[in-house]
């Protein structure tokens, strides 16, 4: 199977890396990367063949996935328009809805592209992503199944049966790094509020929150019950967690994921528009 990426940057280097460590063969897989430093970076790195423009041998492959930024996506699929036949084509440009994708390929007749849209998120740089996923109605079992291998190699996978869900994937886990290392800042900032030097307030805080939510991913219990384990009457929990109801927290936290759900529908939209 071979497999060429449009764009080689940081994810398409975390899925390249992924993929070798998890049987791929490096000689099946092409980049075609504007940038001549991160070309030769790759390819020492990984042994993957890297061009500075697609050829005949790029068209030709099984898989391309779509790694470039979002704004550069149109004019770098220019040379692909008409040319792919039944390719298995998998975005991971954030915000690019299929049809748009579609559309600038030139998708016309039976004979095109078959389209795959995912919403990894940046824990994918360490193999510790999660990825949302959502395939046009013309990807058949066995091409979801090469996907599904492909995100697979950094993270976790989660299908959606609506192209609209990965608009509320990227407000929960596309932009949910940043909550929690929000998080992780504000127990930083409280643990030298009480006196803890910087190195302990940093080991404290990523550990607590590294090590919840790995019991929470273990446990069959749900986090609402896992909460409760640890919350005494009248003890130091209960007390921190009544301050942040009362400070409205929890309503807050879907509120922002809500905010951030809605901004990656009006940037498909923008994004789409030629």
């Amino acid at each position: 199977m071979k497999i060429s990426f449009l764009g080689g940057g940081n994810m398409a280097s975390a899925l390249i890396g992924g993929m070798c460590g998890r049987g791929f063969e490096a000689a099946d897989i092409t980049v075609v990367e504007l940038d001549a430093s991160i070309r030769e970076r790759l390819q020492t790195t990984y042994g993957v063949a890297v061009l500075a423009a697609p050829d005949a041998g790029v068209f030709g492959s099984d898989v391309l996935v779509l790694a470039v930024k979002p704004q550069q996506m149109k004019a770098a699929l220019a040379p692909f328009v008409g040319v792919l036949r039944e390719t298995l084509v998998i975005s991971v440009a954030a915000g690019l809805r299929l049809v748009d994708i579609g559309r600038w390929l030139g998708n016309t007749g039976a004979a095109c592209p078959r389209l795959v849209r995912c919403m990894p998120n940046t824990p994918a740089l360490i193999g510790a992503g999660v990825t949302g996923m959502f395939a046009a109605p013309e990807v058949d079992t066995a091409e979801r199944e090469i996907a599904e291998r492909i995100l697979a190699a950094v993270g976790s996978i989660v299908w959606v049966d609506d192209e609209t869900r990965l608009d509320a994937v990227t407000g929960i886990s596309g932009s949910g790094p940043a909550y929690v290392f929000h998080f992780i800042e504000a127990l930083e900032a409280a643990g030298l509020a009480q006196g803890l030097d910087a190195a302990s307030a940093r080991r404290l805080a990523v550990g607590t929150v590294l090590g919840a939510a790995r019991l929470a991913e273990a446990s069959e219990d749900s986090p609402s019950a896992l909460r409760e384990k640890v919350t005494s009457k009248g003890g130091t929990t209960a007390a921190a967690l009544a301050h942040l109801a009362a400070t409205g927290w929890h309503d807050t936290l879907i509120g922002a994921v809500e905010a951030a759900s809605a901004r990656s529908r009006e940037l498909g939209e923008q994004l789409g528009q030629d």
